[in-house]
């Protein structure tokens, strides 16, 4: 565990963290200016991978907060990365119309049909799920095909709550069909790694920030970095205690950070 003092290079999760649906959390702005000011940098680190990362420029825009491409790191990232490396014939998209558009502009053979040739299903946070596309799940699962998973979040937050995020409809199919995906995102340390590459940032000088122990603070975990659990989403001080993930500091929210940190 490294003091926050030493810390230079800040890993974000959004939703739950700096934002809930369209309410930026008080402290975020004070925050990010405060590690620019001190010479640091922040890249926004997410899971979901239902929208593009021009659609959170714009969104990030909305709430008052400036960013460009370079500031963000995505399971969507990841993701290409690993498909990149497989050489598949053809890979089945389970996810949204931008999900597939940001695949497909990467030069991967996608689709969204069943036809021959498959050797892939590839799956993400689906804000357009139609019972069409899990039964082609379900059929494809029949053959020894790879199936992989953008990332493992059981739900995503909401204003109101939380909707079944990627997770939870990875454990549907799992209950049709008794197979279970290879998930790229957080946990899995290639994230973060990716952000220290781009930063060119040390470990000792990482930290990881977001509101859920088994992706965010696991993944801080796995990479060697420190962790900022924050109570701001869906994680509780009860899954703390519960949980073999320990995070390295717990704070509140993130102004309780920027307090400490000022």
């Amino acid at each position: 565990m490294n003091n926050l003092k030493n810390i230079k290079l800040y890993l974000l999760d959004m939703d739950g963290t700096i934002y809930l649906d369209n309410e930026l959390f008080d402290g975020t702005l004070d925050f990010l200016e405060l590690v620019k000011k001190r010479g640091g940098r922040y890249i926004f680190l997410t899971n979901n991978s239902s929208k593009g990362v021009d659609k959170y420029i714009e969104k990030l825009a909305s709430l008052g907060i400036s960013s460009t491409s370079e500031d963000f790191v995505t399971s969507v990232d990841a993701t290409v990365a690993y498909l990149k490396k497989k050489n598949h014939n053809k890979i089945y998209v389970l996810g949204t119309t931008s999900f597939k558009k940001q695949l497909s502009d990467e030069g991967l053979p996608i689709t969204d049909r069943l036809e021959e040739g498959i050797d892939c299903l590839c799956m993400g946070f689906d804000t357009e799920l139609s019972f069409k596309k899990l039964e082609d799940a379900c059929i494809l699962l029949r053959d020894d095909i790879e199936y992989i998973a953008t990332n493992p979040d059981w739900v995503c937050p909401t204003w109101y709550g939380f909707v079944p995020d990627c997770g939870s409809v990875s454990q549907m199919i799992f209950n049709a069909t008794g197979k279970k995906p290879k998930f790229i995102g957080k946990p899995e340390p290639d994230m973060a790694i990716m952000a220290m590459e781009k930063t060119g940032f040390k470990k000792e000088e990482t930290a990881v920030m977001g509101d859920r122990l088994y992706t965010d603070i696991a993944c801080g975990v796995n990479a060697g970095i420190s962790t900022i659990f924050v109570l701001s989403g869906e994680g509780t001080m009860e899954d703390v205690r519960k949980s073999e993930i320990k995070p390295d500091y717990i704070m509140e929210n993130i102004k309780q950070l920027y307090e400490k940190l000022k």
